[in-house]
């Protein structure tokens, strides 16, 4: 069976990504003039949350492939018992 990954794994691997999406979101709202900050600002909040949400799903299935590698590695096998052993 496939190894599975935790949720503290994808957590760690995501950490600088979280803070990117953080800061583009706050200079995004900031920067947007008084009484347009909805108009001036949505557009590059959903952009920045689509490049986020694509990150996060491409860094899980990478973590999830390189847990299943490991498992089936030749390195990573137990040795069968010969017969008779």
């Amino acid at each position: 069976m496939p190894e599975k990954i935790s949720v503290s794994q994808l957590k760690k691997a995501m950490r600088g990504e979280v803070d990117t999406l953080i800061e583009d979101v706050v200079k995004a709202v900031n920067q947007a003039p008084p009484g347009r900050i909805i108009a001036d600002s949505e557009e590059l909040v959903r952009q920045a949350s689509a490049l986020f949400r694509q990150r996060l799903y491409e860094r899980a299935l990478q973590l999830r492939q390189q847990h299943s590698e490991a498992a089936f590695s030749p390195g990573g096998r137990r040795r069968r018992p010969k017969v008779g052993e």
